[in-house]
């Protein structure tokens, strides 16, 4: 009799016991977990000294503190493909948070648009983190150049179509749209020379090979402020406070806006309390103080959100710009 009981028993206590065994679903709520617990890769899509390395680096030691502050998170460049092969590379990524993207707004909503071939969609294929910051963009020249205003720029490249050249972090990056907005509104043609990144195409303009660029402010303050580079124009709907004397290019061709933004995103399938924790300790650096007023220095102003929000935000401004780019004729090089 009492062996009778305890197989009665462990027979009631299976469908419990089997429940407990069972995987949770990804993503899926539970207890916290010990995360992270190796160290945190932030991937780049850009060379070194590039706006988006310039204020990644400035947000991973206090990114890493607001984790808890036991593992690094170490930024790491992966330059190539307007951003895809950063990408890429955090889409093939396990999805346990240890491989993050600082994604820009050529390989999350431009580059779907431009390239044919991909193999990712980062609307499917990646987990939305959360905003990070709106980069200014200024359109400057070589301090040697004879153009002291944007009009005059313009009038330089009608007078000579397709000699004028600018130069860019990459193909479909904002520097990219910049300049062929401009060559749409205006009504010129200039030629697109792009980078791998803006450090390595600040140091081209800069050296004279090239004519004017549509730079993140990070890469062009400096040189603005040591007199070796001219800023005619910003691409922002009016005037930044930043640089409250240089005028909107839309005050000279109307219209004409191009905005810059990074966000983190994460592989496909992670777990919902990593992607909530790191979500909730990017929103909380950039209440920081001190992180607020670096990324300002640099041109840049933070755009806290929630991966629901980052989610909407992808979804319009993939769709605002897919018709711009093939109304501009727009295609990789």
């Amino acid at each position: 009799m009492p062996q009778r009981r305890a197989l009665l028993g462990a027979t009631l206590a299976l469908p419990a016991l089997l429940a407990a065994l069972k995987p949770a679903p990804a993503g899926a709520a539970g207890p916290p977990l010990p995360y992270p617990d190796r160290p945190v890769r932030l991937i780049v899509g850009f060379a070194p000294g590039g706006a988006t390395d310039i204020t990644s680096r400035l947000l991973a030691p206090r990114l890493q503190a607001a984790l808890g502050g036991a593992q690094p998170v170490l930024v790491e460049n992966r330059p190539g493909g307007s951003g895809n092969v950063a990408t890429q590379a955090v889409v093939n990524a396990a999805p346990d948070g240890h491989t993050l993207l600082m994604g820009t707004i050529s390989a999350l909503a431009i580059n779907p648009s431009l390239f044919t071939d991909l193999a990712f969609d980062p609307q499917a294929d990646l987990t939305p983190i959360g905003l990070f910051a709106d980069v200014l963009n200024v359109l400057v020249v070589p301090a040697d150049r004879p153009w002291k205003s944007l009009a005059e720029l313009i009038a330089a490249a009608r007078a000579r179509p397709e000699a004028l050249n600018y130069s860019s972090s990459g193909i479909g990056g904002a520097g990219h749209l910049g300049g062929a907005l401009l060559d749409h509104l205006a009504g010129i043609r200039t030629t697109h020379v792009p980078y791998r990144g803006g450090g390595p195409a600040m140091t081209d303009l800069v050296s004279g090979k090239m004519d004017f660029s549509f730079a993140t402010a990070p890469t062009a303050l400096p040189l603005i402020e040591a007199g070796k580079l001219r800023a005619l124009a910003v691409p922002t709907a009016r005037r930044s406070p930043l640089l409250p004397d240089v005028p909107a290019v839309a005050e000279t061709v109307p219209g004409f806006e191009v905005a810059n933004w990074y966000a983190m995103m994460g592989p496909k399938g992670m777990p919902a309390p990593v992607t909530a924790k790191l979500s909730a300790a990017l929103r909380e650096c950039l209440a920081d103080p001190q992180l607020v007023s670096s990324l300002s220095h640099h041109g840049a102003e933070p755009r806290p959100s929630t991966p629901e929000e980052l989610a909407r935000f992808l979804k319009r401004e993939t769709e605002k710009w897919r018709p711009i780019l093939q109304a501009s004729g727009t295609r990789p090089e």
